[in-house]
């Protein structure tokens, strides 16, 4: 049997482009909703605008990994063809046995209408790490070699031990959150280490939860231990001539750890300005004194129970 063709290749035009870096995610675009969404336009519409976008700005990542099975229906009849990007999508749970996961995944596929991808991910650190994780991580193993995907890869979190994830289960891709705001994985050489071993890291959350771009009255009230902080980071972006969102970038895609920074849009127009505000030079600002050390702030998932 002759192995599917890998999909999204990359090339060496994309090494020259100032978003070389830069990818995007399909799990704000909003495809389960029903009715007119932005602008008065459809869910399907508006993404495949998205797509379109960023197709013709050489977006070289894309994680497919958030839609749902309507989602990923509708992405197989919008995606460019052939498929540009380097996609990635996720493995499902593994309670229910390896073959299970295989055939989830095959599905997958087919609603994609793609014979492969370029990464599979594990989304949980629980699911490698309970008594599934040995035969789930072996069956990605198998699809990797028999050309299901080029690349097997875990998404985590800071409180993961990212390092010690990748050193036990050697993935070829890792995503972690890392932004202005969130440094953690950064300055304590983690996310270095990583890419040390051979890994691809990708950086995702990178506007951490959309806390910087939110005016001060709009604060949640659980986050008001860093506040301050907030406000002085702001500032500085104020001060050096820039704004949030190109600061947020800037600081991202120019960390040397990542081989590619990931972002969540929901409409055409935030694509187009995430992607003008990539392709600008960085500020000049002192990042450091930007990240937060607010354990609430850093880990939205704790927002609402705060």
């Amino acid at each position: 049997m002759v192995p599917p063709q890998v999909h999204g290749e990359p090339s060496k035009n994309r090494m020259t482009c100032p978003t070389s870096k830069l990818g995007f995610g399909a799990a704000q675009f909003g495809l389960d909703s029903a009715g007119p969404g932005h602008r008065g336009r459809s869910p399907e519409q508006e993404a495949g605008d998205i797509l379109a976008i960023a197709a013709r700005a050489a977006l070289p990542v894309f994680d497919a990994s958030g839609a749902s099975a309507r989602g990923e229906s509708v992405l197989g009849e919008i995606l460019p063809r052939p498929n540009p990007f380097r996609t990635a999508i996720r493995a499902p749970r593994p309670e229910r046995g390896p073959d299970y996961v295989e055939a989830e995944i095959l599905a997958t596929l087919a609603r994609m209408k793609l014979q492969s991808v370029d990464t599979i991910l594990v989304a949980s650190a629980a699911d490698l790490l309970g008594p599934h994780g040995p035969e789930l991580w072996d069956r990605l193993r198998v699809m990797k070699d028999t050309g299901f995907c080029r690349r097997i890869g875990l998404s985590l979190y800071a409180s993961d031990d990212p390092l010690g994830m990748a050193r036990r289960f050697r993935p070829d891709v890792l995503q972690a959150p890392a932004s202005l705001l969130d440094q953690r994985l950064l300055l304590d050489g983690t996310l270095a280490a990583v890419a040390e071993m051979g890994v691809e890291v990708h950086l995702r959350s990178i506007f951490l939860n959309g806390l910087l771009f939110l005016p001060p009255d709009r604060v949640p009230a659980q986050l008001k231990g860093a506040a301050g902080r907030l406000s002085r980071a702001r500032r500085m972006i104020a001060e050096g001539r820039s704004d949030p969102l190109q600061a947020a970038l800037g600081f991202a895609l120019s960390r040397p750890e990542a081989s590619a920074v990931l972002v969540g849009v929901t409409s055409s127009s935030e694509m187009s300005a995430v992607i003008a505000a990539a392709s600008s030079p960085p500020p000049d600002l002192d990042w450091d004194d930007m990240a937060l050390d607010d354990p609430v702030a850093l880990d939205p998932r704790r927002w609402a129970a705060a």
